[in-house]
């Protein structure tokens, strides 16, 4: 785990933020400003990774891992993702989920994807037991200067765990 001797943080800290949060304190701030760091997000580059390697790249964690990562397009000018690593593939299962910001009118925010571990390449590959929640932001901010790069969707964020 990366540097997790040196937070100073009080006995019993767990960093377990619900979807809504990781969308609005953690991925639009980091989308607003790329040296935003977050104490308990590490920033990784997921096609250069096994997932196993993940855990000691982590700030912190046990059990689930957050980082920030940069989309990578499969086709320089398409919109479709590169989910590929050396050794296998993330792929999607499922239907993506809207995550709205509470109070008194919802406003949704973002968009959570669950992807699993294939080991080897597609269509073959192997399931394993890792997946990952990759939340993006939806839409138009409040923020102007924001509105460029969700188009681009240069970041998103992710939460890593292995079943079991």
């Amino acid at each position: 785990m990366a540097d997790a001797d040196s937070l100073f943080l009080p006995p019993g800290f767990r960093f377990h933020p619900t979807d809504e949060e990781i969308i609005v304190h953690y991925l639009q701030r980091k989308v607003a400003d790329e040296r935003f760091g977050a104490v308990a997000m590490g920033e990784v580059d997921l096609n250069s990774c096994e997932p196993w390697e993940l855990p000691r790249k982590a700030k912190m964690g046990e059990k689930v891992w957050y980082f920030f990562c940069q989309k990578d397009r499969k086709y320089p000018t398409g919109t479709r993702t590169n989910r590929a690593t050396r050794d296998g593939y993330w792929k999607a299962t499922g239907k993506d989920r809207e995550i709205y910001k509470g109070g008194g009118g919802r406003v949704l925010v973002g968009m959570k994807k669950t992807l699993v571990f294939y080991s080897g390449r597609a269509p073959k590959g192997e399931k394993t037991s890792w997946v990952m929640h990759e939340f993006r932001l939806q839409g138009y901010s409040t923020l102007p200067y924001i509105r460029t790069r969700i188009k681009n969707g240069l970041y998103v964020g992710s939460s890593i765990r292995t079943k079991g």
